[in-house]
């Protein structure tokens, strides 16, 4: 598939773009494992660093977020040891919940933990003296777009966001994907239902993360990145859970009113192929600041396929890769 680019800046002018102890060991990006608190639990992250690192010296930094679900050892790895080929120092770490890090349910996609999470992860960045923490940027991926846009927000110490096919929906977006109104509604009330269980006698309520024939899987159809083990059906992510709280605390998310907050360098890079594209270009036209820029890549790829290209395919991650590096190494 060849990609060509279309580039809407703030001033929504539209242009064509052509395509376009750590080891020393050279064009390889170096990585270790690192644990960090986030509301008095245990995370757990791989930090990774530039091929020709430099002890003494201060690197810019990204934090990097993965799609809904995901654990740092999918896309989240991916990029960030990509972005640290870059020149950067990026940390990849697991939510709360999720992974190698703490936190019960397991596999509860709560949204305001993780925005929470984002920020102790910069918190914990700007302790390390390798760290220049006048340059902490944050990245995410699909979801992973919603909860940094939203934290980039709200926190200072992140000076500049980027996104890569962001997952941004409200309450009628939500009804497209689940059910209409009353799919929503039997969502959230057996999200109540399972907290309430939890509440008083402790036990946990899950459904399969995907499936192909369980069509009560928060992912119900033929979804190859979460379905293929040489993608993202790796043995760190459990499909077959998905904490049913999940529901209410997703379903009733809405980021849109973080985007008149948002103050600072942005850059998303989206397609009509990808998720609610509608969606991604109204997030960007409400952002406040004016330092932004907005890419759309041309696909054949329907909507949302071409969504999972970027999680992990060559051509899609070297674009969002090539893009997002000049974007933090230019602020």
């Amino acid at each position: 598939m060849a990609v060509a680019l279309s580039v809407f800046a703030a001033c929504k002018n539209t242009v064509k773009i052509a395509n376009g102890s750590l080891e020393t060991t050279e064009n390889k990006a170096h990585m270790k494992t690192i644990h960090f608190k986030s509301e008095g639990l245990n995370l757990v992250g791989n930090l990774f660093y530039p091929p020709n690192y430099e002890e003494g010296k201060r690197y810019p930094t990204l934090v990097v977020s993965g799609s809904w679900t995901t654990v740092k050892e999918q896309m989240a790895g991916l990029y960030a040891e990509r972005f640290a080929k870059e020149g950067f120092i990026t940390l990849a770490f697991d939510f709360r919940n999720y992974g190698e890090s703490e936190g019960v349910p397991r596999a509860w996609e709560n949204p305001e933990m993780k925005i929470q999470d984002i920020k102790n992860a910069v918190a914990y960045l700007k302790t390390l003296p390798e760290v220049d923490a006048t340059k902490i940027g944050a990245f995410g991926v699909c979801a992973g777009s919603m909860y940094t846009l939203m934290a980039a927000s709200e926190d200072v110490n992140i000076k500049a966001v980027a996104t890569t096919a962001s997952w941004l929906h409200d309450a009628e977006a939500v009804k497209l994907f689940y059910g209409g109104d009353e799919g929503v509604e039997s969502k959230i009330k057996m999200a109540q239902e399972a907290k309430k269980k939890y509440a008083e006698t402790g036990e946990f309520t899950y459904i399969k993360a995907i499936s192909t024939t369980d069509e009560t899987a928060a992912m119900f159809g033929e979804f190859d990145y979460y379905l293929n083990p040489e993608r993202g059906a790796i043995p760190q992510w459990k499909a077959d859970q998905f904490a049913v709280a999940t529901w209410e605390d997703w379903l009733t998310l809405d980021p849109f009113p973080s985007a008149s907050k948002l103050k600072k360098p942005l850059l998303m890079i989206h397609s009509d192929g990808c998720v609610l594209p509608d969606y991604t270009k109204k997030y960007f036209d409400a952002v406040a600041s004016t330092d932004k820029e907005l890419v759309w890549v041309d696909t054949d790829l329907g909507s949302p396929m071409h969504q999972f290209s970027f999680y992990d395919q060559n051509e899609e991650v070297n674009l969002a890769v090539e893009k997002t590096s000049a974007f933090f190494h230019n602020l």
